[in-house]
């Protein structure tokens, strides 16, 4: 994640994070800056949903689904999590609200010192299913909404979604829970963007999340879909502007992106230019953070127990649960995928290997998989010039 408010603004800094670092625990405001490498959790629960969404990395389905871990693995999983230390999870799908015993593995996360998060389409909360999820503890609730209804409804495929969304994400805000927007940009939402930050800042909602495409799942044949380069520079300029203005409106409301570590290039760039006295502090708050974290600082559990290193990857399984311990798989010494990841660098080619910030980035793998068949290429939507990052042009 790439944190514009936090990063523009001075609300992260490097004495903050290297103080939470000594601790061993990051508070939720500075996550995304902790050198520690103790991964966030991302647990697909289920690969049922009430929404047909076309860009989604699961492939989620109506059906029913019989491959998923039971109720008391699903405990057994957390207490494994709690040893660890394990800051986070968040309940993902398919949509999480599906599974009858959310609650009931919420509970022992809170039990175990875990913090959860929640990532829903919104449809399904009422301001019964809110008041659960606020006596369960959960931290935050991630709410997909990816334009104004006839964009939103196309995209999620399901007429009338985006009324149920905005009403499930006011029922949450009503129920006192943290709640953010997520916004999936896509070259038929683009335009999108300024309502939805000004639903932000009417709704008062504290978090805007934009997802950047992740050729996944069905969103693997939606490459066509992804942003031009310019239109990727306009978009980190449009967010640069928003954050500020919300800072100096004392607007309460975060934006950050995810899915892209060119943006944290592109915007330490800017600060240079413009906020030169933040600008070291900003490069060190890239470093802390470290760009991709897929099989570092972020992991991925499917619904039958698979692990990944990140919630887009769909080949090469780490392990599975509870065949082996979370804690075998993870800390599997002998895992060349894991090995290359944490030390992905040395691996990279292309204009990702040549990149003179990319130990800060690293691209996303998944789109240069996807794009060239190269797990290690470079990443082909990187709208970052050669004089920019120091490589030569062809």
């Amino acid at each position: 994640m790439i944190g514009f408010s936090k990063l523009l603004t001075g609300k992260a800094t490097v004495a903050a994070a290297l103080h939470a670092a000594d601790c061993g625990a990051a508070p939720p405001h500075l996550l995304q800056f902790s050198t520690v490498a103790r991964p966030i959790v991302v647990w697909n629960l289920t690969r049922r949903c009430n929404l047909r969404c076309r860009h989604c990395y699961l492939e989620a389905t109506s059906a029913s689904q019989d491959q998923e871990l039971s109720t008391a693995d699903a405990i057994q999983l957390i207490r494994e999590f709690g040893e660890m230390k394990i800051p986070v999870i968040i309940f993902s799908g398919g949509e999480p609200l599906l599974r009858s015993d959310l609650w009931e593995l919420a509970e022992q996360a809170r039990s175990q010192g875990i913090r959860t998060a929640l990532s829903t389409n919104g449809v399904l909360i009422t301001p019964q299913t809110a008041g659960m999820l606020s006596s369960c503890g959960f931290a935050y609730v991630g709410v997909s909404l990816d334009g104004g209804p006839s964009v939103h409804d196309d995209f999620r495929g399901a007429p009338g979604a985006f009324e149920k969304t905005l009403q499930g994400l006011r029922y949450t805000q009503d129920a006192g829970l943290k709640t953010g927007i997520r916004f999936t940009v896509n070259k038929n939402n683009y335009r999108e963007l300024p309502r939805i930050l000004d639903l932000v800042k009417k709704e008062r909602i504290p978090r805007f999340c934009l997802y950047h495409l992740v050729y996944a799942g069905r969103g693997r044949d939606l490459s066509y879909l992804d942003l031009s380069v310019q239109e990727k520079r306009d978009l980190a300029d449009y967010l640069i502007r928003k954050a500020l203005e919300f800072h100096e409106e004392g607007i309460p409301a975060e934006i950050l992106t995810t899915d892209h570590h060119a943006d944290g290039i592109y915007l330490h760039r800017w600060v240079k230019e413009n906020l030169p006295e933040r600008a070291d502090e900003v490069e060190r708050l890239l470093e802390f953070h470290g760009g991709c974290s897929a099989g570092y600082k972020i992991a991925n559990i499917d619904p039958a127990g698979y692990v990944y290193p990140c919630q887009f990857w769909r080949s090469s399984s780490l392990g599975k649960v509870p065949e082996q311990s979370f804690r075998e798989i993870w800390y599997d010494e002998n895992n060349e995928l894991l090995n290359e990841l944490r030390h992905k660098q040395a691996h990279l080619k292309g204009k990702c290997g040549e990149c003179r910030y990319n130990s800060l980035c690293g691209g996303c793998r998944i789109r240069a998989k996807a794009s060239n068949g190269d797990l290690w290429g470079e990443d082909p939507v990187c709208y970052l010039t050669g004089e920019e990052i120091g490589v030569e042009q062809a």
